[in-house]
């Protein structure tokens, strides 16, 4: 398969790629490199890949409509996995258009080109902060998901939305992900594990948000990509069974589904702590603190319907997640 992976220099994008070109497949790797976070991070990650003889490595925008026209025509990829986004919860209340510009207008730039190219499966990245003030657990995609509490979590549920309407109006199959809490080797530098290990190394203290009774539903990268991996793999269809009437809001009569990926196996904060701490070696000193506007107090994920479908189940403990991410800091930072 010959398949357009956005966000290759991102956490995901790039685990991503490494196991599409390893299985065979001929790989278009499309990132912007922005700031957002280390820039040094998001090279040592390409290169990992850039050699491979399948990738293909492009400086491109999402939201550069000319150069994303361009892009789908001359290579022409079957399948493509949109990953690249403006991503964080907190930053969106700084930095509000850097949503719009990447999420919204990236995005409808990403669906023009699957549907003038007959892209044959569409996947994308969705994220469990669309649940907003949801308070039923476990989140299901069965559930509705109209009170969004950030505008990140906005411009996803605007991405779920937007790709139903080109799944009803052009037939083009897409499948959007609602990713809980990733984690691993690789990650990203403004998510709570990287950035308590990196306080508690140093000595400083931590910030522990909802005074530290928050759950997150933490998944590890490799039991994420391998559920991308069997979504890509499965285009979406119609559910012929779907009624206006009662309508489901995970299907529909478009070829369209939304599942959520995680590890259906939420902890509470601090325990996570603890675990780190324990492979750290180090006790970690916690300002407590209440919880911050945008933030949920719990994610849960039900992936009832991945599994049947995709037969998707994760097998990373969070013992074993943490360990594999501990190392990776330890040896990546010399420390």
């Amino acid at each position: 398969m010959r398949i357009l992976v956005t966000g290759t220099a991102g956490f995901i994008g790039n685990q991503l790629a490494l196991k599409l070109l390893e299985r065979g497949d001929e790989v278009i790797g499309l990132d912007n490199l922005n700031d957002y976070y280390d820039v040094q991070l998001k090279l040592d990650r390409l290169a990992r890949i850039q050699d491979h003889t399948g990738y293909t490595d492009m400086r491109l925008d999402l939201a550069d409509r000319a150069g994303i026209e361009a892009l789908f025509r001359k290579y022409q990829p079957q399948k493509v996995v949109n990953l690249a986004a403006q991503a964080g919860v907190r930053y969106s209340l700084q930095n509000p258009h850097a949503y719009i510009d990447s999420n919204i207008v990236g995005f409808i730039n990403i669906l023009e080109g699957c549907r003038h190219h007959q892209v044959e499966h569409l996947v994308y990245a969705s994220s469990s902060s669309v649940y907003g003030a949801n308070q039923a657990m476990p989140f299901s995609v069965h559930d509705n998901v109209d009170h969004p509490l950030s505008l990140y979590a906005a411009s996803k549920k605007a991405n779920e939305l937007m790709a139903h309407s080109y799944s009803s109006l052009y037939q083009l199959p897409t499948t959007g992900l609602r990713f809980f809490t990733v984690y691993g080797p690789w990650g990203r530098p403004d998510m709570a594990p990287f950035l308590f290990t990196q306080a508690i190394l140093a000595g400083k203290a931590i910030d522990v948000f909802n005074y530290g009774n928050h759950r997150r539903d933490f998944t590890y990268i490799d039991d994420i990509v391998e559920g991308i991996v069997r979504t890509l793999d499965h285009t979406a269809s119609a559910n012929l069974d779907w009624s206006g009437l009662h309508p489901d809001p995970a299907t529909s009569l478009a070829p369209w589904r939304v599942y959520n990926i995680g590890n259906q196996q939420p902890i509470e904060l601090m325990t996570y702590i603890e675990t780190l701490e324990r492979y750290l070696d180090k006790t970690a000193s916690k300002n407590l603190l209440p919880m911050q506007p945008g933030d949920v107090p719990d994610t849960y994920a039900d992936v009832e319907a991945l599994i049947a479908d995709v037969d998707y189940r994760p097998t990373t403990s969070i013992d074993e997640g943490v360990k594999r991410f501990v190392e990776w800091y330890l040896d990546y930072y010399r420390i």
